[in-house]
Parts: structure tokens; C-alpha cells; sequence
């Protein structure tokens, strides 16, 4: 086995295992489905689960990510990068939101670097992290050297603008309006940001965890089940 890493593989440690960085604790959940109010006859009210974030990982980060994390600091250097977190063998790095759309043009043209595929945006919803509830989280590729990484950008509820790399990644187009639907983030700079999925006069955005179950009686053949509010709940 040779005691080199090859350079497009996850990084390792001596131990050949993936790094790990400490976690993050950013909520507590109780119970097997998280709904309070009730009588508990199901045996899992007494559940308790840490909600935890992978932590900030320090240098040496192994393989190719020390390079390529060096090679973007030089280019935008200090406070565009606010973390940098290599879990399970992946790179994640955390971009201060007001330097996203220089950090993304940075990592598309360098040639050290080439990430020319933004796969899309992913929106994410963390409701006890205190100034950073949602989270866009965009997935790229390098072609030219065979890498992926991963950039996230944090908001607040009560600020939730995101800048728009559709002048950088103009395939995100659809991507960004699925996250505003769904997410409630306003990617300021998108050409046309209206939703994609739920009716233009829908109310809220549906794949938030605070927003209501809601829905409609489904009926069967002797038999009608209530929607998800409405439900006997079990803790």
C-alpha cells in the first residue's frame, strides 16, 4: 500500500481514517417525532438527541485540500473564509455571505483551483442556531483536476439575504428560486427570483421546520385519515 495519498481521494489520517472536526451542539430534540403537547403512548417520549454540527477542522487538512484552501485564502484573503470543515472525507468551506459572489468567481477561473459545475443550491433550516438559521449550501466540481468541494453561507431569519452567483454559476437560476421557495432566502442580484414550485400567492415556505404540517383530509374506502396537525400525536 503506498504511503502517499493519491490526490483526488478524501483525506485520511495515519489511521487511514476520514478527519473529523469537534461538533457543534445547536439543538436538543425529545421524542421520536419532535411533537410536544400530549400524552406519550408510544414508549419514545423519553428520547433525547443532540442536533450537532461538524466543528472547525485545523490544519493540516491532508490530501488536496490544504492547497487548495491555501491557493483561495491568497486570492481573497482574510475573513471571506470563515471555516473550514473536512468531514467524512469532504471538504466544506464557509463563506462570509457578502464574499460569496468574489470567493465563487475565484474558484471557477483559477486556474489552480477550476471548479467550473455548481450542481445547485441546497437551502437548510437550523431554527436554534442563534443568527444563522438558514443555510444555502452549493455543491461544485472540478473537471479539470477530478475534486469536489463544498461552499455554505449563513443568514439570519431576520436577515435572510443571500447574494446570487447566477453571473457566476448560470445554471443556479433554478436552483435559487427553489431555495427561496422552499427556504424563504432572498438571493439578492437573481434575474427573476419568484418561485418554481408552490403557486405564486402561496403562503410561507414549506420546507422550513417551523412551518405547519397542515393539508387535507385523505379519504379511503371506509375510512378518512386527518391531516398531520390534526393527528393523535405520541409525545
Amino acid at each position: 500500500m503506498s504511503d502517499t495519498q493519491p490526490e483526488n481521494l478524501p483525506a485520511t489520517t495515519a489511521a487511514g481514517d476520514a478527519q473529523t472536526s469537534a461538533a457543534e451542539v445547536v439543538d436538543q430534540r425529545e421524542g421520536m417525532f419532535g411533537v410536544r403537547g400530549t400524552g406519550d403512548t408510544s414508549g419514545f417520549g423519553g428520547l433525547r438527541r443532540q442536533v450537532a454540527l461538524p466543528g472547525g477542522t485545523p490544519k493540516p487538512y491532508g490530501s488536496w485540500f490544504d492547497g487548495a484552501t491555501e491557493r483561495l485564502e491568497s486570492l481573497v484573503g482574510d475573513g471571506a473564509i470563515e471555516k473550514v470543515v473536512v468531514d467524512r472525507g469532504e471538504l466544506t468551506l464557509h463563506i462570509q455571505r457578502e464574499r460569496l459572489v468574489e470567493v465563487a468567481q475565484h474558484i471557477r477561473d483559477d486556474e489552480g483551483l477550476r471548479f467550473e459545475f455548481c450542481s445547485g443550491v441546497s437551502g437548510v433550516h437550523y431554527p436554534h442556531e442563534t443568527d444563522r438559521e438558514l443555510h444555502a449550501v452549493y455543491h461544485l466540481l472540478s473537471i479539470t483536476h477530478n475534486r469536489r468541494i463544498r461552499l455554505e453561507v449563513s443568514c439570519p431569519d431576520a436577515d435572510p439575504h443571500i447574494p446570487s452567483i447566477v453571473s457566476v454559476y448560470p445554471a443556479n437560476d433554478w436552483h435559487e428560486r427553489e431555495t427561496w421557495d422552499f427556504f424563504g432566502i432572498i438571493f439578492d442580484g437573481h434575474p427573476a427570483l419568484t418561485r418554481i414550485q408552490m403557486p405564486d400567492d402561496w403562503p410561507g415556505h414549506p420546507q422550513r421546520k417551523d412551518y405547519p404540517l397542515g393539508g387535507i383530509d385523505v379519504e379511503y374506502k371506509g375510512a378518512v385519515i386527518p391531516p398531520p396537525d390534526t393527528r393523535r400525536s405520541y409525545n
